[in-house]
């Protein structure tokens, strides 16, 4: 369910911000060294324990195989990002498609000062995706809007509040509250309230560290509305490897397994397995994304067990600021082929 922003003007999406909009590509602690004694320490003074890691977010434990998977897209689209200051940039986006209603969208991304990060006795120097607070907008030429407003309210509490509405509407709204301890991440996540009718979902996640390479957690998935309500509970595990990644989600809903696995520099594959209870269906996929540094390309493809596959081909065209995208998928079941072409001009 959250991130923060980037070059890609972010759907009021990725899980945090509910239902968002596909926006076309081109638009997206270390454990402390224990401390060895000097020679003069006596023999038995006990050594300063490794302090385990942060585990991260719990809606990020699939995020590194998803990567390496194509984003599927139809149509043209024209992308133009702007930096105006070191804090603020906009973009502009115009998209064709014969399937969808053609559409213009204008964003905006404000990203606030570096704070230090001080989680325990760790500081934390945190990247441009760790500056807050993030403000981050995208309405298209029909009004409707799609915002998300992200800030480390203290060292160890970060804060996020997204909407989305539909012309002059209110469809979705969320509020996030994420706590991040030494070696373990809570969170609360409370969507589309409503107090009159009494309805909404509340979820809770919380995630482990066991070990450097091991966290464990679960999620916690309320809702309720009139005449209605259920809880679905969800267990999971990641372990870390020195170049791979496997992660197993398991729950009242289904169970979804992936594996991340970097070959090299340039290669990286991943697996993912997804069942569903509710469909009664199971799924398998693979992808893959090939770097190419040197060519300025980057190229993913994909295949699953329902016979799609698809691909998505990055180049950048320098010394020029244009990147040119391209996207296909074909569904061999439903005899269904769709193609995109997307330009971006930084």
């Amino acid at each position: 369910m959250g991130s923060a922003a980037s070059s890609n003007p972010p759907p009021a999406s990725g899980g945090a911000a509910g239902p968002g909009l596909t926006v076309p590509p081109g638009f997206g602690v270390p454990p402390v060294s224990p401390v060895i004694p000097s020679a003069g320490v006596a023999s038995n003074q006990t050594e300063t324990e490794t302090p385990l890691p942060n585990p991260g977010a719990f809606e990020e434990l699939h995020r590194k195989c998803k990567e390496v998977f194509p984003t599927q897209m139809e149509g043209v689209w024209f992308v133009v990002n702007k930096v105006l200051s070191n804090h603020f940039q906009v973009n502009h986006t115009v998209m064709l498609s014969t399937v969808a209603d053609s559409s213009y969208r204008f964003g905006a991304t404000y990203v606030g000062s570096k704070p230090s990060l001080r989680v325990g006795s760790r500081v934390l120097e945190p990247g441009p995706a760790e500056s807050f607070p993030v403000i981050v907008g995208d309405m298209d030429n029909s009004g409707s809007l799609n915002s998300q407003i992200i800030h480390q309210v203290s060292d160890r509490i970060r804060s996020k509040l997204a909407f989305q509405t539909q012309q002059q509407k209110f469809v979705n709204w969320q509020g996030d509250a994420e706590y991040k301890g030494e070696d373990f991440t809570a969170a609360v996540t409370l969507g589309n309230p409503d107090v009159l009718v009494g309805s909404g979902i509340v979820v809770a996640h919380y995630l482990q560290s066991l070990t450097p390479a091991l966290a464990v957690g679960g999620e916690l998935v309320y809702h309720h509305r009139p005449g209605e309500q259920g809880t679905v509970m969800s267990l999971a595990g990641r372990y870390t490897g020195t170049n791979y990644v496997a992660t197993l989600t398991l729950g009242g809903a289904g169970a979804r397994a992936s594996y991340y696995h970097k070959a090299n520099d340039q290669l990286q594959v991943g697996v993912e397995l997804e069942a569903s209870t509710r469909m009664q269906e199971t799924s398998v996929a693979f992808g893959y994304q090939l770097d190419l540094p040197k060519a300025n390309l980057l190229f993913k493809g994909s295949v699953d067990s329902n016979w799609v596959v698809g691909a998505t081909l990055e180049k950048k065209l320098l010394p020029l600021p244009l990147s040119l995208v391209l996207c296909t998928f074909l569904n061999h079941r439903k005899k269904k082929f769709q193609c995109g072409f997307g330009a971006t001009l930084c």
